[in-house]
């Protein structure tokens, strides 16, 4: 078969099924094409997308800005590794330093190559800086998190299919409970070689679960009271999708390390970085640690534009108007419908949870039913939908989302 070659939905499952890896269940539609907040599948029928790819799209499939800087870097140079200087990696850098109001980015590709990188910095800075002596340091977690899959990052998952049979595992994590000032003090308190807090703003994927207010705020305050760096791993969170540029912003807080990904790209290329403070990013030195593909001229190219589209189409602005109008309207939805229990979010990175058990087939019947009106979204533990279409959607198109899910949910019936 031909690479070019047109083929079913049907065949296209088939082929994933007998020659990938089973490490994913998707939703069952095969696209192949997208434009703003629109895919289409390989049989032409449009969908509207309500998952971004993870918020990896949140200036809407194939911006015409941000594929354009791609493929003019593309055409001209795309990878020298960091064994050399390019014309672009510098430019990025500045560009995004100033963007997000630090001195310094350590470029990566994916985000939980970010995440990684960042407990490596706060390790480094936790023995050269604070004194905590070699092997000992400590970084507090949050229960129910997701940074991503890799043996570190599950070491301090409590998610039993992330963990089961990938053992042994990382030690020097603390976990605590999610939104806990109290939790949270007792544990600086208790354990001296403490360097970082690590904590998703919102934390997605475990279900928009949006912390009380004040506390990411009273949080920062008690790292900076115990000498501990604040790490907010922005990269669902972050780049317009809760209606300011970055979710910490909605309590003006400042980390110490911001990690991004995902949307720094618009979902046209892998691209994530780190960024801090030369306090703290002065640990790391040539040899300590590198990729191959980050800070690549086509990432750089990519990440710029992409950052710009989010600037001058007022995405963040755009963000927090339609999330009002959309947990509004769903939570009058919800008053007199069984099947849903709970509206939340922020911006529009919005769940609803569905009032059934989390081992139930409900929430995925929803998005089955949901795909065959015209709008792909999918469950995430078991009983809970979350919503995240692209930040381009205007008024007319979200009411029409509204609709669709209001509809559809309406036929279900107990």
């Amino acid at each position: 078969m031909a690479v070019l070659d047109h083929i079913t939905s049907q065949e296209a499952i088939e082929l994933e099924n007998k020659y990938g890896a089973h490490n994913y269940h998707p939703l069952p539609v095969v696209l192949s094409r997208g434009e703003g907040v629109y895919v289409w599948d390989v049989e032409g029928k449009r969908y509207y997308d309500f998952l971004s790819a993870y918020s990896a799209v949140n200036q809407g499939h194939c911006h015409p800005k941000i594929v354009g800087a791609m493929v003019n870097q593309a055409q001209t140079l795309t990878l020298t590794s960091r064994a050399f200087y390019n014309d672009m990696l510098g430019k990025y850098e500045k560009f995004a330093t100033e963007y997000f109001g630090f001195d310094k980015l350590l470029p990566m590709n994916t985000g939980a190559e970010a995440v990684e990188t960042a407990l490596k910095l706060c390790r480094k800075w936790a023995y050269e800086v604070k004194g905590i002596d070699e092997n000992e340091a400590q970084i507090i977690v949050c229960e129910n998190n997701f940074h991503g899959r890799t043996t570190t990052i599950i070491s301090f998952s409590n998610d039993p299919v992330a963990r089961k049979n990938f053992g042994p595992f990382t030690k020097g994590f603390i976990k605590i409970e999610y939104d806990n000032l109290k939790a949270l003090e007792e544990a600086l308190e208790n354990n001296k070689n403490v360097a970082g807090f690590l904590v998703e703003p919102i934390q997605g994927e475990a279900g928009v679960y949006v912390p009380s207010e004040g506390y990411l705020k009273a949080a920062k305050a008690l790292c900076e009271k115990h000498g501990v760096l604040f790490i907010a791993d922005e990269v669902q969170t972050g780049i317009a999708r809760t209606g300011q540029l970055l979710a910490v912003n909605h309590e003006d807080v400042n980390p110490d390390i911001l990690i991004l990904g995902k949307a720094l790209s618009g979902g046209a290329y892998p691209v994530s970085a780190v960024l801090a403070n030369d306090a703290i990013m002065n640990v790391i030195k040539p040899g300590n640690h590198g990729s191959t593909f980050g800070g690549n001229p086509v990432a750089a190219a990519v990440a710029i534009a992409a950052l710009e589209v989010v600037q001058e189409e007022s995405l963040a602005e755009n963000a927090e108007r339609l999330g009002q109008i959309f947990r509004t309207e769903l939570s009058e939805f919800a008053k007199d419908n069984d099947f849903v229990t709970l509206v939340r979010g922020k911006g529009l990175l919005n769940a609803i949870v569905i009032n059934d058990t989390e081992d139930s087939s409900t929430a995925w019947d929803i998005c089955m039913k949901l795909r065959d009106n015209g709008l792909l979204a999918k469950p995430t533990h078991g009983n809970i939908i979350r919503f995240a279409p692209p930040l381009v959607m205007n008024e007319e198109q979200l009411r029409d989302c509204i609709r669709i899910i209001t509809e559809t949910i309406s036929e279900f019936k107990r």
